[in-house]
């Protein structure tokens, strides 16, 4: 295995784990913001406030992109296992 090899594999796997975490917290940055601004427009300042809606929008986002997170992941590990005869030489 070359350390070119190497570096592609880390690349794709660092790539991978970017693209499956990077909906989510964009959507915890959204309604974090969302919260935010709602509290200062109410001048209301409770912790509860302000993380159960951000608990409930990533546990729904969770939810609704599980499916496509776990294709995302499956074909990812088909392609690292497909090509294992290559990485063996």
């Amino acid at each position: 295995m070359t350390p070119n090899l190497v570096v592609d594999i880390i690349r794709q796997t660092l790539l991978t784990a970017f693209w499956l975490a990077a909906p989510l917290l964009a959507i915890g940055f959204a309604t974090g913001i969302g919260i935010s601004l709602v509290q200062i427009a109410t001048s209301m300042q409770d912790n509860a406030f302000s993380t159960i809606p951000r608990l409930v929008a990533f546990l729904v986002s969770l939810l609704l992109l599980m499916p496509w997170l776990i294709q995302k992941s499956v074909a990812f590990t088909a392609t690292l296992w497909g090509d294992l005869g290559r990485y063996a030489r």
